[in-house]
């Protein structure tokens, strides 16, 4: 059991192949840091906020949603809530919504899947009537939320991944660290594999469970050598009911570390 604490991993060197795409099915799960460095795991489940603050903390102060680069250190974070109705469920979301040129967009996030698109969720008063919380999809879905209502997810997939380029820009970009909030977590998997720019795994991290509550798992590196994250959503993808066959999982809250343009 993973309890509300930070804790610290040392990932063993093993170098995976080159991922051929962004997109590329999910990679077997292994330990891998082939640049020696020794992450901080920072995780927690149930009354979640303590640990989510202490993640920001530790990457420093909140930089907004400005273009460019804001320096070595703080962090952006997306909460969905901002997302247009437009653009919510039943509708998709733009891969680059969060790297457009301009704020309150300009977060240096770029997202794809190998399913049919992402979606946040509607929120309650949506003009076109669906359903909050995914429940578009399953109606007898109940995920809790960290903040507002919007949530996100992949659709006909549960894995998404994450490139980072300098918010507002096409430049490619590493981060620190990269942590999220979890909804609806019942069974043991691994969350996140992180790689560097070359295609190189930086380890793999499992996220604690929370059966029909919350969850954060965040990692931080001693450097900015996360390229791409690859976020896994449960063991399956929206649509069935949740058990421990389909774990349905979905997610709040991202925070990461100020993107820094890759030499």
């Amino acid at each position: 059991m993973i309890h509300n604490r930070f804790h610290s991993t040392i990932v063993k060197s093993l170098l995976l192949p080159l991922l051929l795409a962004a997109c590329s099915p999910p990679q077997p799960t292994a330990t891998a840091d082939h640049h020696g460095l020794t992450p901080t795991v920072v995780s927690g489940a149930g009354d979640i906020q303590a640990v989510v603050d202490e993640y920001r903390n530790l990457l420093g102060a909140d930089n907004g949603a400005e273009p460019g680069s804001k320096g070595p250190n703080g962090y952006r974070e997306i909460n969905w809530d901002g997302v247009p109705d437009d653009l919510a469920a039943p509708y998709f979301m733009p891969s680059d919504f969060f790297n457009a040129p301009e704020a309150p967009r300009a977060r240096g996030a770029f997202f794809s899947t190998p399913g049919e698109g992402i979606q946040v969720s509607a929120d309650s008063d949506n003009p076109s009537g669906a359903e909050p919380y995914f429940m578009n999809i399953n109606s007898g879905y109940t995920f809790r939320t960290f903040s507002d209502e919007r949530l996100f997810s992949p659709i006909g997939s549960n894995v998404v991944d994450l490139t980072f380029f300098v918010p507002g820009t096409s430049t490619p970009a590493t981060v620190r660290g990269f942590g999220a909030v979890y909804t609806d977590v019942d069974t043991n998997h691994t969350a996140f594999e992180y790689f560097d720019k070359d295609g190189h795994s930086l380890g793999t991290f499992e996220t604690p469970t929370a059966d029909s509550g919350l969850s954060f798992l965040g990692v931080i590196f001693p450097e900015p050598v996360v390229y791409r994250v690859q976020i896994r959503y449960g063991t399956a993808a929206l649509g069935p009911n949740d058990s421990t066959e389909a774990d349905v999982a979905v997610m709040d809250n991202f925070i990461y570390g100020e993107p820094q343009a890759l030499p």
